[in-house]
């Protein structure tokens, strides 16, 4: 296992070992961490999944208002 060193606020140090007192605080912070991991890669692929959708998005042929309602009203029958 790998040691890591973070330096935080004296209130956030209390306040965590007040709430996890009772816990390996070790395995806590590892579980932290790898929330944390999760959530940034799931904010990275929502990024790249808009910018994949504005990308096509440009791409994407441009219809005249008329070509537009011409494909609606076909729709509806």
């Amino acid at each position: 296992m790998a040691t890591v060193n973070f330096s935080v606020p004296e209130d956030v140090k209390a306040s965590f070992n007040e709430v996890f007192s009772q816990q390996n605080k070790s395995a806590v912070i590892a579980e932290l961490m790898i929330e944390a991991v999760e959530r940034a890669r799931s904010r990275q692929r929502s990024r790249d999944a808009i910018s994949n959708i504005l990308g096509r998005r440009d791409a994407a042929p441009v219809l005249s208002d008329a070509a537009f309602r011409q494909a609606r009203e076909a729709g509806r029958s």
